[in-house]
């Protein structure tokens, strides 16, 4: 690791720069990691079919004036509501953006993660490129050693204990386990133990090597109820007002493994380390449950797009949808096939942020932004 210049006064030159970031009320730092749920424009850059570059993606989000940014939804995602949540207007940019690695920038964060990806490497393949957990972390290094460069070891240490570093992966993993085998291509599937195994012990790798590069806040997000979102009822024939219990239970398997390892962190990594469980799958399943108490009037059909197959969302290049597009989106608990619309991404964060322990464990996501070593 570059080791930091004797001539340069690291930490005058972190509160100088930090001093010139706008910010309202409060200023944070996020390390995003994952997949579709939080992507915000990596996927723009890489030659695969995942993208959400093209409207109607992006027509409620105001930063853009409406035009997608690649942001998997109508609006903010699950991150967004929580910086702006925290009193904070920054956005971290996607790593793969041009500027996202400037001193103008890089005390908001970096979002690396990518619509497609997953915990595994070869999760997605069939979208072309994507960029795994494992490669995200490792452009995490790159930025790591941006930092070590601009302000030197001692410095960046201290900066990057204080950041939030939040890793939303896995459901493209279930996904994929979960999709119909193609004729030619069919492989022996893991038994549904051995899969969830198999991605607790990866993502723990990855943690543990975020853990080395200096990282002490964490936020790890459990598996959502796949088995609700309109894809899946889909392919499971599954009626309206229903979900896929084989779907929901292996995701419920996982989450507990998940949990479970989280804890064994924070006990093995002691009291400067922090890792947060976020069990988004309870918050979604109650929203669901109790969709018409929070606003919502339909939580079965995608807002853009069709709920039978091709599913597909899209629009014309001059802004007016040429797919199905729902009336009031605020209206609706998904946006398309797979990703929830910004009115349920701020009912998921502020839970997030302000619930209690059934939301987040073993306490909510201000306190751990707002706590600081």
């Amino acid at each position: 690791m570059a080791s930091s210049v004797a001539a340069s006064p690291p930490l005058c030159v972190l509160l100088f720069l930090l001093s010139l970031r706008p910010h309202p009320t409060a200023s944070y730092t996020s390390f995003v990691f994952g997949d579709s749920l939080v992507d915000t424009g990596n996927n723009n850059y890489l030659f695969t079919i995942s993208k959400a570059d093209s409207p109607p993606y992006g027509i409620d989000f105001a930063p853009s004036g409406g035009q997608p940014t690649g942001r998997f939804t109508n609006g903010r995602t699950i991150i967004d509501v929580i910086v702006q949540g925290l009193g904070d207007s920054s956005f971290p940019p996607p790593y793969l953006a041009p500027n996202a690695s400037s001193s103008s920038t890089i005390f908001v964060g970096v979002n690396y993660a990518s619509g497609a990806s997953g915990i595994l490497d070869e999760t997605g393949s069939l979208f072309i490129e994507r960029i795994p957990l494992g490669k995200q972390v490792q452009y995490f290094e790159e930025t790591r050693d941006y930092l070590v460069g601009t302000l030197g070891e001692n410095a960046t240490g201290k900066f990057l204990r204080n950041a939030v570093f939040s890793i939303i992966a896995g459901s493209n993993d279930i996904l994929n386990y979960l999709e119909p085998s193609m004729p030619l291509f069919e492989k022996t599937k893991l038994p549904p133990v051995a899969l969830q195994d198999m991605m607790v012990s990866n993502l723990t790798l990855h943690l543990k090597h975020l853990h080395e590069l200096g990282a002490r806040k964490f936020v790890v997000v459990g598996v959502g109820p796949l088995g609700c979102i309109p894809y899946i009822r889909v392919i499971k024939l599954v009626a309206d007002g229903r979900c896929s219990s084989s779907t929901n239970q292996l995701i419920q398997g996982y989450n507990m493994k998940l949990s479970r390892r989280i804890q064994e962190l924070n006990e093995e990594m002691g009291p400067e380390t922090v890792f947060v469980y976020a069990n988004s799958y309870d918050i979604v399943r109650e929203l669901m449950q109790n969709y018409l108490r929070y606003g919502f009037e339909n939580v079965d059909d995608p807002c853009c797009g069709l709920s039978f197959p091709p599913l597909l969302c899209f629009g014309r290049h001059d802004g007016n949808s040429s797919s199905v597009l729902c009336k009031d989106r605020a209206k609706y608990v998904f946006w398309d096939a797979y990703h929830p619309t910004e009115a349920a991404n701020i009912i998921i964060a502020n839970k997030l942020l302000d619930g209690g322990a059934t939301a987040a464990t073993p306490f909510n996501l201000r306190r751990l932004y707002t706590s600081r070593s």
